[in-house]
């Protein structure tokens, strides 16, 4: 690795791999949901169960316009007295505007606590720094545990290392980053969308809103769609893209030298017609870019994937950490 090709995150992305990496999330903000109807009024606005969503736990879950597509991406959990979201910053204002509208009667009052609210997240051999915060760690994917600084939560592993998420407290999580340094490699946010990237696990940002069906971007795969619960806004056509035959279009893995979120992409066999877009990038490793993209699953056949024209940088797919259902 060169100095003119290296990822200014490359420090970090040894950190995961040797020892282990905490990483300011700035890309993120924070809603929260309080009133006695927090919950049953999400539940009918998002992609997955709220109701039922339990003091231990975390989910994904999408928000959907009524032709089904995705307004915003979320990992959700409750609070002591709110239900909590975890969503992209550049999508916030305009999704929690929106939410707003449609409380109508429901005792529920929607809030942006990003002010008050810090994320940091972890990732490698991170859970002796971790035990000196929180009593006890969350082991599986999607647990959490809650203390006085905040909630844990154990998000699914990437470049085959733990990750953990810290939401709590501004100042008692700031007040706890120095001591961190000791201890962890302190590496920018764009890394953890790296490691997001990697652990194949698309999140919706105002480059591409509106443009994905759940199962476009693997949400069914993942949990973040729940097809037993009653409505909410796209659920039919949700519902329908599940059932009615095979699933034409999926998420993959993908490096190119350049490539940004929104961005079409266009097969070598057919340069007229776009056959995917670009969801999320970040800096790889040893320069260019590493991406999810949604595209064609024809589209993955013998051929060249292009970002920008057929003319434009060349994909070249990686393997996700799992698998599509057998009919997909």
């Amino acid at each position: 690795m060169t100095a003119s090709t290296a990822s200014p995150a490359a420090p970090g992305f040894d950190a995961v791999q040797t020892s282990g990496a905490f990483i300011p999330l700035t890309q993120f903000g924070v809603i929260d949901v309080r009133g006695e109807d927090a919950a049953s009024f999400l539940h009918t606005q998002l992609t997955n169960d709220v109701q039922h969503l339990d003091a231990s736990t975390a989910r994904l879950a999408g928000y959907c316009s009524p032709k089904g597509r995705l307004l915003a991406s979320f990992l959700m959990w409750r609070t002591a007295d709110a239900v909590r979201l975890l969503i992209s910053q550049d999508v916030q204002a305009a999704v929690q505007k929106r939410l707003s509208m449609f409380v109508l009667r429901a005792k529920a009052k929607l809030a942006d606590a990003t002010p008050e609210v810090a994320a940091v997240g972890f990732a490698g051999d991170v859970r002796a720094a971790l035990s000196g915060i929180f009593d006890a760690l969350p082991d599986g994917v999607h647990v959490k545990v809650e203390g006085p600084h905040g909630a844990l939560i154990r998000v699914p592993d990437a470049a085959h290392r733990p990750r953990f998420l810290w939401v709590g407290p501004k100042a008692e999580v700031e007040a706890r980053l120095a001591g961190l340094e000791q201890k962890l490699t302190r590496a920018p946010a764009a890394l953890w969308d790296w490691l997001d990237i990697h652990a194949g696990e698309p999140r919706i940002t105002q480059a591409t809103s509106e443009q994905f069906v759940p199962q476009m971007v693997n949400f069914d795969v993942l949990g973040g769609v729940n097809f037993k619960k009653g409505c909410y806004p796209g659920q039919e056509i949700v519902a329908r893209s599940q059932y009615r035959g095979t699933l034409k279009r999926r998420t993959a893995l993908a490096h190119a030298e350049a490539a940004a979120p929104g961005n079409e992409v266009f097969h070598s066999d057919d340069p007229g017609q776009p056959c995917g877009l670009v969801i999320n990038t970040a800096p790889a490793e040893h320069g260019g870019v590493d991406c999810l993209v949604e595209i064609k699953l024809a589209a993955l056949e013998p051929g060249k994937v292009h970002v920008g024209s057929a003319e434009g940088p060349a994909l070249s797919f990686l393997p996700l950490p799992y698998a599509f259902p057998a009919d997909a």
